[in-house]
């Protein structure tokens, strides 16, 4: 199998490439090209700019705040913001407070630990220990003979009493009217619901209900099936035909417009490029490179569709 190269159509680019091309060629000569000059011009000075005008000036400037702070702001900052304070505090503040502390705030604190130590051992001491005996011999016993021959005999009473009135009036009346009202009348309510209501209802869904319930679902069904066939005849292929016949038409129109107008402003730039800065030394007279998708050179327009190779027998 042989795999021929696809060769550009014969007799010319059409109507459309040629009218697409000559207007671009001269928007392209007219307003692309001095706006790219200008800016090029504007690019190389900003170049030659930062590259001998502001970086040395940055540097300078660098190398002098650097001094600046090295030898002027740093020294001033200790001097006047440092130095003092450490001073005042090592040669002042440190000593005089060591002083006070050893000489009248430590003495001051053992005085009154041994103040507060003497009065608890010579006055609480004591005083806790008699109120410990009369808690214990005098006022304990008739508490424990108070509490265990009067207050626990009174609180069984309180309590029975308590219990009593309870399930008399919270539990007993609830229990029989549970037991002789509510269970009679649940029994017989469940004997009607079962032998006298149940029947006619399960009747009625049985031979009425359930029909009607599978009529609905045949009619919900064609339907459906009647809006499927609408939908499909009224708008998905009327939708379709106009896609093919008219957008897709039209999409490959713009498409081959969107081609040649980028082929025409490349071959435009070359070529002013060529006239301006002249052919590069080695370069041959027509570069003949095929652009990415194109069946033909860089400086022709490119073809409408790429040719495959054809498979021969």
């Amino acid at each position: 199998m042989e795999i021929e190269k696809p060769q550009a159509a014969q007799g010319g680019d059409g109507c459309l490439t040629g009218f697409v091309r000559v207007p671009v060629k001269v928007v392209a000569v007219l307003v692309v090209l001095p706006v790219r000059v200008v800016w090029d011009l504007f690019a190389a000075g900003a170049r030659a700019a930062g590259r001998h005008v502001l970086a040395p000036l940055g540097r300078g400037l660098g190398w002098l705040l650097v001094r600046l702070w090295r030898y002027g702001l740093k020294p001033l900052a200790l001097v006047v913001f440092y130095w003092p304070w450490v001073g005042l505090w090592r040669y002042v503040a440190a000593p005089v407070g060591g002083a006070v502390y050893r000489y009248v705030l430590r003495p001051l604190g053992l005085g009154a630990a041994w103040v507060v130590l003497g009065f608890g051992r010579y006055v609480l001491a004591p005083v806790g220990a008699g109120l410990g005996w009369l808690l214990r011999d005098v006022v304990a016993p008739p508490l424990a003979w108070l509490y265990r021959r009067v207050l626990t005999p009174l609180g069984h009473g309180v309590r029975w009493l308590v219990r009593g009135a309870c399930l008399l009036v919270f539990v007993w009346p609830w229990v029989g009217l549970w037991r002789y009202a509510v269970l009679p009348l649940g029994r017989g309510a469940g004997w009607v619901l079962v032998h006298v209501v149940a029947p006619p209802l399960v009747l009625l869904v049985r031979q009425v209900l359930v029909p009607a319930w599978h009529l609905a679902g045949r009619i919900t069904k064609a339907l459906g099936r009647g809006l499927r066939w609408l939908w499909r005849g009224c708008v998905a292929r009327p939708l379709a035909w106009v896609h093919r016949q008219v957008a897709t038409p039209v999409g490959h129109a713009l498409r081959q417009v969107w081609r040649t107008s980028r082929a025409a402003v490349r071959e435009a730039r070359a070529e002013v490029r060529r006239v301006l800065f002249g052919r590069p030394a080695g370069e041959p007279a027509r570069s003949r490179a095929r652009t990415l998708g194109s069946t033909t050179a860089a400086d022709a327009a490119p073809a409408t569709e790429i040719s495959l190779p054809h498979r021969q027998g």
